[in-house]
């Protein structure tokens, strides 16, 4: 199911006994643009402190009740490592912190989860190749952070990124919301990750490989309402792409 980003945050999280903090920001890799943690407040007052929840963790997310299920307990999230750096320090943590948990670790391999190309469910300690360490790359970045960066087309400026819509079952982004208001009209628009040639954490830019007709053009967007199959049809048909249902259906057959 596809959820803003924004709405997200402030959700509870519901461990394997009980209940234990809330959803604070998301952590994501912007070469795949898939998210690879979860930030979590807990505590309170003098002890409240934000920890990392890896992905494979996250089991459920229901808007009704506003929850999002964890295959912890709530002593390991609330013990979890903590964080207060601009991102994971190193490989080594990351390396420590999947192993200390038994998850299946997303880098290592030429996949968006490693070796697997599809997010992995289940547990279960693998083996890192120690070639890793010398190769390790860490493109992650905060949604928070990238919000408010200038989107820049072919022939210019059209827009700021305003929220990410992300997919809750394979935690990956699927959109970029946004908002044309300063450039076009008060009109807000998504483009899929496809779209993106890079992105400019020194300029606070992310680039785009279309127009900016093509996204005056674009289907609007109503941030009210997550999008649905028939208009995600649409917005891919107008940008000329194939939507990410179907490249994944066809890996899954493959």
């Amino acid at each position: 199911m596809l959820n803003s980003a924004k709405t997200l945050k402030g959700y509870s999280l519901k461990c394997i006994d009980g209940e234990t903090g809330e959803v604070n920001e998301f952590y994501f890799d912007d070469r795949s643009w898939t998210i690879r943690y979860l930030v979590a407040s807990t505590g309170t007052g003098s002890l409240k402190k934000k920890v990392l929840i890896s992905e494979s963790a996250l089991r459920e997310v229901t808007r009704e009740d506003k929850n999002i299920y964890v295959k912890l307990l709530k002593k390991q999230v609330e013990d979890g490592p903590l964080h207060d750096t601009d991102k994971p320090a190193s490989w080594k943590s990351e390396e420590a912190y999947y192993r200390f948990f038994g998850r299946p670790v997303y880098w290592g391999g030429p996949y968006m989860w490693g070796d697997h190309p599809f997010l992995k469910k289940e547990t279960g300690k693998e083996e890192v190749n120690p070639e890793t360490e010398k190769s390790w790359d860490p493109h992650l970045r905060e949604t928070k952070y990238v919000t408010g960066y200038r989107i820049h087309a072919k022939n210019g400026e059209i827009g700021r990124v305003e929220d990410f819509i992300l997919d809750d079952e394979a935690w990956a982004i699927r959109y970029l919301v946004i908002n044309t208001g300063e450039w076009f009209a008060d009109k807000k628009v998504i483009v899929s990750p496809g779209l993106i040639e890079r992105v400019s954490f020194e300029e606070r830019k992310v680039y785009l490989n279309i127009t900016i007709e093509s996204i005056k053009l674009a289907p609007e967007y109503t941030p009210e309402t997550t999008p649905v199959r028939d208009y995600e049809e649409r917005l891919h048909l107008h940008y000329k792409r194939q939507g990410y249902w179907r490249d994944e259906g066809e890996a899954h057959e493959g």
